[in-house]
């Protein structure tokens, strides 16, 4: 008996390993989606912006770390009522459950790059015209409020969760969260010098860098693996593997048949095969299937990204044609595609329900753009939130760093 008790107590061990082990690892690949969010970026604007939207980035998701260990990771998951909305405000991450299945280090580590994602979202929307300094005071409340109380409301057991709303891995949590924080900046930013005439005409604005906007695509796919893999939470037996392993061909199927969608979509409109809109077809396909990679046949979560990646074409024009500027189209990515992905939930689970799903959906987006809106607003009418003309003009790069990113490309007068 001793020996089958010392056994037992050696597998649960093995198990809190390879399960903390687990969430770990696929926390990596999720803040190696940072690198990714920060390439299409810099890719999709123009060059003269590219050390200061690379700047945001790697400030967004520094903030997004200290502010979620501070405060955000307690306000989410911490002593608070279930089936509740008024989160426990207290700080820091607790302590370690007796009965946990791993270490609450690495749940918070899983957690954190969640937050960070929602506010790289952000960056890309207000991307060229926003004062660097207003954007990282917004990335602190976002994401040490904002974004942990509607994060309680679902994840954390509050009363989106008792009311029957299903989102495995954040296609609305994370991602429409995301999208409803940049549009309501956006509305109060404006759209880029020159980007729309006086008659409605749209007028492109080529993004520097083709090719590092497609790298910044692979990193996050790849990156995917862990967003979705990893919610799964376990591994460390024959149930929970093999959902893991439906999760990741359900992930890449969808982004690969969004890119196919959003090929053939461009083909039929305009006779040509767009890259940035192929690309954003792979992640609209990415952002929808987030929200259930588990409970659909593989076929299914084709389709998904078929609707997906020919969606989110359209979502970008007719943004467009009401001038609201995106320069890398997050918000149709992430929040048409977001709440796309949470209405398609209930052809697949049985436990999901289309009015749970809107009403979710519709608290989700409410909170997020209504606090959101407020902090920009006060911060327009306090520090302003957008550069001058002249700023915009010489680029963010000169004005705010003081670093070109590409300074072989700038014509240097001589002092003669």
């Amino acid at each position: 008996m001793e020996e089958l008790a010392t056994l037992g107590t050696t597998v649960t061990e093995l198990r809190f390993a390879l399960d903390t082990f687990y969430f770990l690892i696929s926390g990596a690949f999720v803040m190696w989606m940072a690198a990714g969010f920060a390439m299409l970026e810099a890719g999709l604007v123009r060059s003269k912006n590219t050390t200061e939207i690379l700047t945001k980035n790697v400030c967004l998701y520094s903030i997004a770390c200290v502010m979620f260990l501070l405060v955000g990771y307690n306000i989410m998951y911490v002593d608070n009522t279930e089936g509740g909305w008024l989160p426990s405000f207290g700080s820091l991450i607790g302590s370690q459950a007796a009965d946990a299945d791993h270490a609450l280090e690495s749940d918070f580590f899983f957690q954190v790059v969640f937050v960070a994602t929602a506010m790289s979202i952000v960056s890309g929307a207000v991307a060229e015209r926003m004062k660097l300094w207003s954007f990282l005071i917004f990335a602190v409340v976002l994401t040490a409020v904002i974004y942990p109380i509607e994060g309680y409301w679902t994840w954390g057991g509050g009363f989106l969760s008792a009311a029957g709303f299903v989102d495995f891995a954040g296609s609305g949590i994370v991602h429409m969260a995301g999208a409803a924080a940049a549009i309501s900046g956006v509305l109060l930013l404006g759209a880029r010098k020159g980007k729309y005439g006086p008659n409605g005409e749209v007028h492109p604005i080529p993004g520097s860098n083709l090719p590092m906007a497609t790298l910044g695509m692979f990193i996050l796919w790849m990156g995917w693996f862990g967003f979705n893999g990893g919610s799964q939470l376990l591994v460390s037996d024959a149930e929970n593997a093999s959902a893991v392993a439906k999760i990741f061909v359900n992930t890449n199927s969808a982004a690969a048949f969004g890119a196919v969608s959003a090929l053939l979509v461009c083909k039929v409109v305009w006779g040509k095969a767009d890259l940035t809109m192929i690309l954003n077809g792979a992640l609209a396909g990415l952002v929808a299937i987030t929200a259930d990679p588990l409970s659909p046949s593989l076929l299914m979560s084709g389709v998904i990204g078929i609707v997906a990646g020919g969606v989110v074409i359209f979502s970008i024009v007719a943004f467009d044609r009401i001038k609201i500027d995106d320069p890398v189209g997050a918000i149709s990515v992430h929040g048409v595609a977001g709440f796309l992905g949470l209405m398609l939930v209930p052809l697949s689970n049985a436990d999901a329900n289309f009015g749970a799903q809107l009403y979710g959906a519709a608290v989700i987006f409410a909170w997020v753009f209504s606090a959101s809106f407020v902090v920009w607003f006060i911060l327009k009418a306090t520090v302003g939130i957008r550069v001058t003309e002249e700023e915009e003009y010489n680029g963010m790069d000169a004005s705010d760093c003081g670093v070109d990113a590409y300074p072989e490309f700038v014509s240097i007068k001589s002092a003669g």
